[in-house]
């Protein structure tokens, strides 16, 4: 079950500081506001291209695998 909050605290986070970014872009640039959204686009591409090659392999998250989802347990025995 904590795997699944971290996992979600994740996507809020990531999700919520992308937006935030693409409003302050095009704040700051006095780009009309409807170009927030393709810049929050962009950010969350640039995101997962990175995460996909820092994070677990096969994945496109920045949390731990031990906090990973993705991430089999581990079990013993039968």
């Amino acid at each position: 079950m904590n795997r699944l909050v971290f996992d979600a605290a994740e996507r809020v986070l990531w999700t919520g500081a992308q937006a935030s970014l693409g409003v302050l872009v095009t704040d700051l640039t006095g780009l009309p506001m409807w170009w927030a959204a393709p810049v929050a686009l962009a950010l969350a591409t640039g995101k997962s291209w990175v995460a996909g090659r820092l994070g677990r392999l096969g994945t496109a998250s920045t949390l731990p695998a031990s906090k990973d989802p993705a991430t089999p347990s581990t079990t013993y025995g039968p």
